[in-house]
């Protein structure tokens, strides 16, 4: 597995998952080996109970962003979709406090990397949140 050469951007993705729906990294790696992917793209996957499991290895390349996998790190977010399967921010209060924590450990690492949301570089709605609010209100930027 290539590794990442700089971290420019933490991309905040969603696991498109119903709430009633609790998958960890491992379910999210067979979707994704399924698809025919080396393995998990994420590097860490936040858990409904906050839990943080790795994914891939925190300084590969991953493959959660088009274009932007080769210098950042990906997070995912279990939920981010109602019973309905329509978008929605669901998640937890562990989630948050997690991500917080997550966060603020790889901002102290990649100073100079921007936090955004997958869909401040795509199409998708994912992560069903503004990143750049969140983390504008929780760090004061």
């Amino acid at each position: 597995m290539q590794t990442r050469k700089e971290t420019t951007e933490i991309v905040i993705h969603c696991a498109a998952t119903k709430p009633s729906m609790d998958v960890d990294a491992s379910v999210i790696d067979r979707w994704h080996r399924e698809k025919g992917w080396l393995k998990i793209g994420y590097h860490y996957v936040i858990c409904r109970d906050g839990a943080i499991e790795i994914g891939r290895e925190e300084n590969a390349v991953g493959a959660h962003a088009r274009g932007y996998n080769a210098k950042s790190v990906g997070i995912c977010l279990v939920g981010g979709l109602d019973e309905n399967m329509k978008p929605e921010e669901n998640y937890t209060d562990e989630q948050w406090l997690m991500l917080t924590r997550l966060v603020d450990g790889l901002t102290a690492k990649y100073p100079e990397a921007r936090v955004i949301g997958h869909n401040d570089v795509s199409s998708k709605s994912c992560p069903n949140f503004d990143v750049g609010e969140w983390y504008g209100n929780r760090y004061g930027r």
